[in-house]
């Protein structure tokens, strides 16, 4: 009977330790095949002889790529950015030459501002422009079609060039951003280059992986 007992006992222990082992075993098999979360940081009205090069900085210390929507009047003024950003890896995109917004009476001037903006970063790059922000949003189709570039909105706005609280800013992105989402900044104000580098912090610990507005649209 004892040694009956003594079996049953060591029958029961076995059982846990197996149902422990099996129930670990599924908690790192889950944990290994969690999906990265993917977004893109961009930055528009750059470069900023003030603010550009430490966003650069920050973003490079931490192995991070976003587009840059720069002016060419900018681009003009601080070709040595425009260049670095391109090193760093960053994808350029054109945001007109003057930030000047589409209306129905200035279509064509709109278009030459992006011709010129076009040829200004094609000569400090050496590539062609894909890609343009419209001031405001604000876009006409057949622009696409006339000049071959693809236009690029956003999914989350913080209003972070009106607003001197970076981590106001911050937690406005982190209260709306999901996976797969375009997030619109500024290089152009010191606030906003702070809170761009806490942003990227709190997401990465959220397992975001920052990618340019071309993997995210076209992968």
């Amino acid at each position: 009977m004892r040694r009956w007992c003594t079996a049953l006992i060591i029958i029961c222990l076995m059982a846990g330790w197996i149902a422990l082992w099996q129930e670990e075993k599924v908690l790192s098999v889950s944990t290994a095949f969690v999906e990265t979360k993917k977004a893109a940081l961009t930055f528009d009205d750059g470069p900023s002889p003030l603010y550009t090069e430490r966003l650069l900085d920050g973003l490079k210390e931490r192995g991070v790529v976003a587009t840059f929507f720069v002016t060419g009047e900018n681009a003009e003024s601080c070709p040595d950015l425009i260049r670095r950003e391109k090193a760093d890896g960053h994808l350029i995109g054109n945001h007109t030459y003057s930030h000047i917004q589409l209306t129905s009476d200035n279509k064509e001037i709109f278009r030459e501002e992006l011709v010129k903006t076009n040829e200004i970063l094609e000569a400090i790059t050496g590539e062609k422009v894909t890609y343009i922000r419209p001031p405001y949003g604000i876009w006409d189709k057949s622009l696409e079609q006339d000049l071959n570039m693809f236009p690029v909105l956003w999914d989350v706005d913080p209003l972070d060039w009106c607003t001197p609280d970076a981590g106001l800013v911050m937690s406005r992105v982190l209260q709306q951003v999901e996976d797969g989402d375009i997030i619109l900044l500024h290089d152009y104000y010191d606030t906003s280059v702070t809170a761009a580098l806490m942003i990227v912090d709190e997401m990465k610990k959220q397992g975001y992986e920052f990618v340019t507005v071309e993997e995210i649209l076209f992968d």
